[in-house]
């Protein structure tokens, strides 16, 4: 008790003390009650502090094969991007100084240089998602007029916010060309019109059409914007930077780079999808159009943090200095090979063997996940467990720290593409104890 008063406070740990004694006495009336009094208080003392007082926000371990799992935090951090945010954290910074002029400065400058050196792009912005990226734009460039995009562009995104929904609020007037399967340059070379403030393409990141579909290609809407001197705003969302890579599925999506290359005025996508930094929105583009985004009075609503800039800026240096495949925790986890997963779910399996359970190695597959490169299929190794399910894969959740796994047929099947190696041994131990507090 004195050791939790120590973490929770004496007022906390009273309170908690008095609820249990109380809860003690009525399942000590129970005549055919067996509790150890002291161990059992201790425990429930400890769960009601824990439940009351603890963080709500926790580390799990990601076994699902998910490697950009929305509902656990996107990206995971790079290490050299998490010490930074450490090290910034805890202190001042000059986020809004100007060291060299002893003034106040401007936090919209910090990543720019990165940004521009990794995407060719004239200037660059960050704010807190994607989401406000595409809402601060919009307003900026569009309050009051028309916004042209394609049926089959008007997206809805996790948690059920519709790209239309998000227009709206900018103030934009939403203008539908085309059908939901087949649209034309000539179906947006129709709709404008004086009314027109710009043509904006949608990355539909997180569903696909197959079959009879056509879709304009970027540089003919950049042919058509000059055309008309209508500015072309591209969200791509996932903002894959084209580095180089392996994997299969990424070699037909879209990258930062070559939109801007194209002539897009303003390119938009996630700082925590396949970039694997921190959650943020970044907008790329003409310097012109983003002195318009910067002075908007949306950004101060939408600006980014201190934390956000420095593991932001610490995730592109990794990229600017070719290290991304290899430190990068999602990039890193792409393209990892069938044999290094196969060769650590059977150490795994065997472990979990030897401990009585029963455990073998199957052929299976992961996916990138967070709307990026939908459909996507990375071939994996799983460790299928044969035993209740539904009751083991609640008994992980309820660990510390909780595993997070997936059931398929009615087994749970753990992925290691999305668990670090240095958790392998602590995952082993993790479903051995849940397995035995099942069946002791």
């Amino acid at each position: 008790m004195r050791h939790l008063e120590a973490t929770y406070g004496r007022a906390a740990v009273v309170g908690a003390l008095r609820a249990e004694a109380s809860a003690m006495r009525e399942r000590l009336a129970d005549a055919d009650a067996t509790d150890d009094v002291i161990q059992t208080m201790e425990r429930g003392v400890r769960a009601r502090l824990d439940a009351g007082y603890g963080p709500s926000l926790i580390a799990v371990i990601n076994a699902t094969g998910v490697i950009i799992h929305t509902n656990l935090g996107r990206a995971p951090l790079a290490e050299t991007a998490a010490l930074r945010v450490a090290a910034l954290a805890s202190g001042y910074t000059n986020l809004e100084y100007d060291v060299a002029r002893g003034g106040r400065g401007r936090r919209d400058i910090h990543a720019e240089r990165l940004l521009c050196q990794l995407t060719g792009a004239e200037a660059a912005v960050i704010v807190n998602n994607n989401a406000a990226a595409t809402l601060v734009s919009l307003a900026a460039l569009a309050a009051g007029r028309e916004v042209v995009i394609s049926r089959g562009e008007l997206v809805e995104i996790g948690g059920g916010f519709r790209v239309p929904d998000v227009m709206a609020q900018s103030g934009a007037l939403l203008r539908e060309v085309g059908t939901t399967n087949r649209t034309r340059a000539s179906d947006y070379a129709a709709a404008i019109s004086d009314r027109t403030a710009l043509l904006l393409r949608v990355h539909p990141s997180n569903f696909t059409i197959e079959g009879f579909v056509e879709r304009p290609r970027v540089d003919e809407l950049v042919a058509l914007g000059r055309r008309f001197n209508i500015p072309v705003v591209e969200d791509l969302g996932s903002g894959f930077l084209g580095f180089p890579t392996t994997v299969a599925t990424l070699r037909d999506e879209p990258c930062v780079p070559d939109s801007v290359a194209a002539g897009v005025t303003l390119v938009l996508f996630s700082g925590d999808k396949l970039l694997g930094g921190p959650q943020s929105g970044i907008i790329v583009g003409a310097a012109d159009a983003l002195a318009r985004v910067r002075h908007h009075p949306l950004m101060r609503a939408l600006r980014a943090d201190k934390m956000t800039y420095a593991a932001l800026e610490a995730t592109l240096e990794e990229y600017a200095t070719g290290r991304a495949q290899q430190t990068v925790p999602v990039t890193r986890m792409m393209a990892m090979s069938l044999e290094d997963i196969g060769r650590r779910a059977d150490a795994l399996a065997s472990s979990l063997s030897t401990a009585g359970l029963q455990a073998e190695v199957i052929d299976g597959f992961s996916t990138i996940g967070g709307g990026s490169a939908p459909g996507s299929q990375l071939p994996t190794r799983l460790v299928a467990l044969t035993m209740p399910a539904g009751r083991l894969e609640a008994a992980l959740r309820a660990g510390r720290p909780p595993l997070i796994a997936r059931i398929v047929d009615d087994r749970v099947m753990i992925d290691l593409r999305t668990v670090v190696p240095e958790d392998d041994q602590a995952l082993a131990r993790l479903v051995t104890h849940a397995a035995s507090t099942l069946f002791p």
